[in-house]
């Protein structure tokens, strides 16, 4: 099929340009009207025309970079959550697919995101249906989005789908970013504290230590806290490549265990056992099972379907095993009430809501009111955490400060005694 270059205005009158493949001139114009483009210039490639075309598109590109995407490219989650809230915005409006796909692809910032749209475009120009197109980048688009997808096309409510993906996932950052503020705060206190100490011992002790046996001549005369404190940082800097090493020597060990099944499986279970981030993360893990599954079913994913789906996006084993248990009992035609029940994750109040769900036939109903609930939870949570931790850290935090620069003035509150002491006499 021969390849045209062209220029054409798009509806905010910009001028752009590129290049497609079409039977002839008049189908190549075609397309660019159906794609919201009024063209300019259209030229066949090896005619005289299309070079200066090309040398035109090069000037009009400006400093445009265009990159092609593979079926391993990755963007962030929000930025896959401003494209699917755009594409719905769109959609509901009135505009096809492809229209909407050629808008959002124009003014898409982020690169790869724009590649992958205009991929998409492409596709859907061609004659696959949306959800193929996306099945071809499963690291963008995971199962959920692709059947939620599928579904929407197979009875018609595509913007109603989009819509409901939307939704679902700005709850889910949200209900991340909670989760992580309520993660990060203690992690950069403990670095914070782990950083001075680290830098007291290490800088400011040894010093001191030298002060010291200028001062008072023996070391039998300092006290005993700074006896402890200046042979702890001795010992620190004496085996400062163990202690390192040990520390690499953890994480390599953490990741190795983590990367098998039943290190996993222990990890995400004491995960859900902590004593304080536990409970976040049990509601947390709720919170997004009721949330996928009763999404994935509203929008007319078939349950056993929908189940399996859910169990590849829980994030916790534990949970997954659960839900591989409520697939099994469903598929036998029984309710999924005794298998959430005996997997211990889910708390009665959840087990009761679900079998409501079940008897009166609104579980799809009744698992997002679960979520709406959990999602509170975890934002209340987060909150009693958050202000649990803050004055703890920072008594934490004080208290290590604290013994540390008490053991180095213990001694000089010494020594100026005994001069007071000498000069008084």
């Amino acid at each position: 099929m021969p390849k045209f270059h062209y220029i054409a205005l798009d509806q905010n009158g910009q001028e752009t340009a590129g290049d497609l493949d079409a039977a002839s001139e008049a189908e190549a114009i075609n397309q660019l009207r159906q794609s919201g483009l009024y063209p300019t210039s259209v030229a066949a490639e090896g005619q005289g025309q299309a070079a200066a075309i090309k040398k035109r598109a090069k000037t009009t590109k400006g400093k445009a970079k265009v990159v092609k995407v593979g079926a391993n490219a990755k963007v962030k989650s929000k930025s896959l959550m401003i494209f699917t809230r755009q594409l719905a915005t769109l959609i509901d409006s009135g505009l096809p697919l492809l229209r909407g796909l050629t808008v959002l692809g124009r003014q898409e910032p982020n690169l790869v995101m724009k590649g992958t749209i205009n991929t998409l475009a492409d596709n859907v120009q061609t004659g696959s249906t949306f959800s193929e197109s996306l099945q071809q980048y499963p690291r963008i688009f995971n199962k959920l989005y692709v059947n939620m997808v599928k579904a929407g096309e197979l009875g018609g409510v595509l913007e109603l789908v989009l819509n409901r993906l939307a939704e679902y996932q700005e709850k889910a950052q949200k209900l991340k970013n909670k989760v992580v503020a309520a993660m990060v705060y203690p992690i950069i206190v403990m670095f914070i504290a782990a950083a001075i100490m680290v830098f007291l011992m290490m800088v400011i002790v040894p010093r001191f230590e030298s002060i010291f046996e200028d001062m008072l001549g023996s070391k039998d005369k300092l006290p005993e806290l700074t006896k402890f404190v200046i042979g702890f940082s001795r010992n620190m800097f004496e085996y400062k490549w163990y202690l390192l090493g040990t520390l690499v020597g953890s994480i390599v060990g953490w990741r190795m265990l983590a990367a098998t099944k039943g290190g996993r499986r222990w990890i995400d279970s004491m995960k859900l056992k902590l004593p304080l981030f536990g409970d976040v993360q049990r509601k947390t893990a709720i919170s997004r099972f009721t949330r996928t599954l009763g999404t994935l079913v509203t929008s007319g994913v078939p349950i056993l379907q929908a189940l399996n789906i859910t169990r590849d996006t829980a994030g916790n084993t534990i949970v997954s095993d659960a839900i591989t248990k409520v697939h099994d009992a469903v598929k036998e035609g029984e309710s999924m009430v005794a298998p959430l029940e005996s997997s211990g994750v889910f708390p009665p109040m959840v087990i009761s809501m679900v079998d409501v769900g079940e008897e009166t036939g609104q579980l799809p109903e009744m698992l997002l009111k679960i979520a709406d609930v959990y999602e509170d939870e975890v934002d209340n949570s987060v909150s009693a955490l958050t202000s649990m931790l803050e004055p703890l850290m920072i008594v934490v935090l004080a208290l290590v400060v604290g013994v540390i620069v008490m053991a180095l003035f213990l001694p000089l509150i010494d020594v100026i005694k005994n001069l007071s002491g000498g000069a008084g006499g």
